[in-house]
């Protein structure tokens, strides 16, 4: 089943390279391209029984044949069976194809029912016309269709997994899962499933089929699971045999560090300091990701970890996705660490020549002990001294080749750096479990002691002028408001309130107020420029696009308004929640929306005003949104699964782990081979 796809009847060269386009190469890939649904045509229904909205199969003669005219040029094909007449509407056909229907000729018809000017028609039908004397047929199983791909044809694909499915009844896949397993989970053997997915029986329990839940289905859905888990264990496996120099804190600065903090770490920040001090310690790299909370702490945690690994006289390097948060790290490093009279470096992309040649000699020569930058960081030029702990804040803000870039900046003689990874985005333990294996995962679930929740309302945007009147009260009170919208510009096709329109309309309406605009367009000088005046108190209202989804800390912002929130993903939504609230006045969050409301996007909103926790928000967007949102995975570099849906089949991850782990420690060969046939050469990815 390993053979080139050329060995199949009708692949040539051209034909191989089309059919690349949907990931297949071998005549076993085949075998693993699942249909998207499946078609009823093992009924030949009387035209006289068929109704509007029905797919179906006909079969009758044809009784009239015309092309007319009638504001484009259309042929009219007329078939009965003596039970009824249907019309087949064809806009596109060729000379060749109108001489075929004779009258008298039979035809078979496969297609989607409609009303037409006179009568019940199907447009551009699959037909079949029939030679004299030949008897119409039906399928003994239902039809499937399967992923296209411009080029090649449902019909095509059908004969290629045909003779696909006849090769394996002479050299079937291997099968790879440990006979104990399948027992156990009581899933049919490999080759089984197959052939019943690509040919189900007209019995078949197709409730089943569409929710993904048939055990066929649920078969290779846990086989591809099992497959991206033990890469990343693999992944983790090596990194495990991979040196790091053992940060120990000989002089015991992170005790120094925490206990000149001017507050109390909570319970869970002070686990997971534990946690990766246990880690920083092993003589193999940390691979540690901390989950928490918008505003529960991540930052302090990852000054203690900088803290013990300076204690060894080594350096450690701070990332953040954009120059704002970056700069805001910078600002609480600074002082945190000043008195303990440690030098620290800083790296951007807007940084002036001659500040970013002096930041680079100071990384260079070791002096600079803590850089914090963007992806600066790891550009061609800049080389560090001893690097040995790198800390990337919201990680899936990062592509996996620049993370590995700034890992191996620190790979020399001491082997590799230690990487602590950060996200305010919680994953929901399942998801974490599959796309996060490679990882030990910490969780802050506890916000510190004072942090009041924020108010949460959903108003229709009818109410707009009201809720400027509240800014200009809050305002007029010494606080400060956000107002938040998706666009920066007015779109036709988008109705969205722009960022530029709602930054005019509330200058006049607020004429008393200091209103500033920030969006993504503008340039780093200018867009600090206006964060900085927000931060200070010199500007009342921000009017800003989703760039301060993750951005500073304004403890005086109290009040967030939101446009167009039933457009956004949850986990979005309560990330721009979490920029007020850090203050000592209550805080309020308005998610304004377009009439008139679905009702899913009712249901999402609901959501957010019914709770602040960020976990049960990110379940919720997991099960609305999927997976690939909440990662980020275009910024990931995780590869799509094929088959399987961490949604869906979430309750297949702990039998997943368990499995993976046997199978990798009594069933090596397997495991690899397993790894193999789902993943390729891709398994590579995400080592960071």
């Amino acid at each position: 089943m390993s053979s080139p796809l050329t060995v199949l009847q009708g692949v040539g060269p051209a034909l191989a390279t089309t059919l690349s386009r949907l990931d297949l190469f071998r005549v076993e890939d085949l075998l693993f391209l699942l249909p998207l649904r499946y078609e009823d045509r093992t009924t030949l229904n009387p035209i006289g029984s068929v109704r509007p909205g029905m797919r179906c199969l006909v079969n009758g003669e044809v009784l009239l044949a015309e092309v007319v005219y009638r504001g484009r040029r259309n042929m009219l094909v007329r078939i009965g069976d003596g039970t009824g007449q249907i019309t087949l509407r064809f806009f596109h056909f060729s000379r060749q194809q109108q001489a075929q229907f004779q009258i008298g000729a039979t035809v078979t018809c496969f297609g989607d029912v409609r009303p037409g000017p006179v009568g019940l028609e199907m447009v551009h039908p699959e037909y079949r016309v029939l030679r004299a004397g030949q008897s119409p047929s039906v399928s003994d199983s239902l039809t499937p269709i399967y992923p296209m791909t411009e080029g090649v044809q449902q019909g095509r694909l059908r004969n290629l997994v045909n003779q696909a499915l006849t090769l394996m009844q002479k050299e079937a896949p291997a099968e790879l899962l440990p006979k104990k397993i399948l027992d156990v989970l009581a899933l049919p053997r490999l080759s089984v499933a197959l052939n019943y997915l690509h040919n189900p029986p007209p019995d078949v329990d197709l409730v089943s089929i569409d929710a993904g839940k048939h055990p066929c289905q649920i078969r290779l859905s846990f086989e591809e699971l099992l497959a991206h888990y033990m890469s990343l264990r693999n992944l983790r496996h090596l990194a495990n045999q991979e040196s790091a120099v053992p940060l120990k804190d000989p002089a015991g600065l992170q005790q120094q560090f925490i206990s000149g903090l001017p507050y109390t770490l909570t319970n869970a920040q002070e686990r997971v300091v534990g946690e990766i001090a246990a880690d920083l310690r092993q003589p193999h790299p940390m691979m540690r990701l901390i989950q928490g909370d918008v505003g529960s702490g991540k930052t302090v945690v990852a000054a203690a970890a900088c803290a013990q690994g300076l204690s060894s006289r080594v350096q450690a390097a701070v990332m953040a996705p954009t120059e704002l948060l970056a700069e805001q790290h910078w600002v609480s490093f600074s002082e945190w660490f000043q008195k303990f009279d440690i030098e620290l470096a800083w790296l951007s992309g807007s940084q002036k020549q001659s500040a970013r040649r002096n930041s680079l000699e100071a990384i260079r020569s070791g002096r600079a002990r803590i850089i914090i930058g963007t992806h600066a960081l790891f550009q061609e030029g800049v080389e560090f001294d001893n690097l040995a702990l790198v800390v990337i804040d919201e990680q899936h803000r990062f592509g996996v080749h620049q993370r590995v870039a700034l890992r191996n900046k620190g790979v020399g003689g001491s082997g590799h750096p230690h990487q602590l990874v950060m996200t305010a985005t919680p994953i929901p333990r399942t998801l974490a479990m599959a796309a996060y294996a490679d990882l030990d995962t910490s969780i802050i679930d506890e916000l510190p002691p004072g942090r009041r929740p924020v108010t949460t309302i959903a108003l229709p945007d009818t109410r707009r002028g009201e809720v400027v009147e509240r800014v200009r009260e809050a305002c007029a009170n010494g606080q400060q408001a956000y107002w938040v919208c998706p666009l920066i510009d007015e779109s036709e096709i988008l109705d969205y309130q722009a960022a530029e329109a709602s930054y005019e309309m509330l200058t006049t309406a607020l004429a008393s107020l200091r209103v500033g605009l920030v969006h993504g367009r503008m340039k780093h000088g200018a867009k600090d420029k206006i964060m900085r005046a927000f931060k200070s108190g010199d500007v009342d209202v921000l009017v800003a696009t989703t760039v301060i989804e993750v951005g500073v800390d304004v403890p005086n912002a109290s009040l967030m308004i939101i446009e167009n929130s039933e457009r956004m993903g949850l986990s979005q939504l309560h990330q721009l929640r979490g920029r007020v609230g850090r203050g000592a006045d209550q805080s309020h969050c308005v998610m304004l929306y377009k009439q008139p409301l679905g009702q899913l996007a009712r249901n999402r909103l609901a959501v957010l005003r019914q709770t602040n926790d960020g976990f049960l928000v990110a379940q919720r967007d997991l099960e609305l949104r999927g997976p690939g949102e909440l990662l980020g995975t275009r910024q990931t570099g995780l590869p799509e699964y094929r088959i399987a849906n961490l949604v869906r089949d979430a309750d297949l991850m702990p039998v997943v782990q368990e499995s993976a782990e046997t199978i990798l420690a009594h069933h090596k060969e397997a495991a690899a081979a397993i790894i193999r046939r789902w993943l390729g050469d891709a398994h590579q990815y995400g080592k960071v």
